[in-house]
């Protein structure tokens, strides 16, 4: 999976613009950009499956996928080439066969708090919301320091319960246990992002 986004979203929520967000991930072998100018668009994500800011979706590594395929029916509990294989499926956006092997890995592996994580990303794009939330709680079961399933946790509150409460909390997190990382980076722009819509929000009324 990519970097530090797999997926970047712009959420126009009732009060306001919030800002550009990434959905985290676990692999440290691929960087991703963020967007120069956020544009604002839906309140939620995109559907599972589809493009984001209008890029055409990613093709699938099928060598890739032929060459792990055959590793796991050489060995079926090859847990590293189930992840690879997810991962590939994932950042091809095809998401829900990425689920399919992520299952696979966490039932071997079930105390990877970076797969559990993945899985629980995969989950959301698949409009799955309430699984991906139960997900990273059993990521952070396993590591309650885990900083890309807090700031994943504090996206789907946002994008896909509108708890932009809840939200704040786990973004808070993660700016205290890792303020100069890339996690910590994004969930300080979410924070400001709310804090910005919130004074818009009040400001709005004495502007009539």
């Amino acid at each position: 999976m990519k970097l530090d986004a797999v997926v970047y979203t712009v959420a126009g929520m009732a009060f306001g613009v919030i800002l550009g967000w990434v959905i985290g991930s676990q692999q440290l072998s691929r960087t991703a950009q963020v967007p120069a100018a956020p544009a604002q668009v839906s309140q939620s994500a995109p559907p599972a499956g589809q493009a984001t800011g209008g890029r055409a979706a990613p093709t699938l590594d099928q060598g890739r996928v032929d060459q792990l395929t055959a590793a796991i029916n050489g060995d079926p509990r090859n847990t590293t080439a189930i992840v690879q294989l997810a991962n590939v499926y994932f950042d091809a956006e095809r998401f829900t066969d990425a689920i399919s092997w992520y299952e696979k890995a966490i039932a071997l592996d079930p105390k990877n708090a970076d797969v559990s994580t993945d899985l629980g990303v995969s989950y959301y794009y698949t409009n799955r919301t309430d699984e991906a939330l139960k997900r990273f709680e059993e990521s952070l079961r396993i590591d309650p320091k885990h900083t890309k399933t807090l700031l994943n946790k504090g996206i789907v509150l946002a994008f896909g319960k509108e708890d932009l409460k809840g939200a704040s909390v786990e973004w808070q997190k993660v700016v205290d246990l890792a303020p100069g990382s890339p996690e910590g980076e994004a969930a300080r722009r979410a924070l400001e992002g709310v804090a910005a819509a919130h004074a818009n929000q009040t400001a709005a009324p004495n502007q009539q």
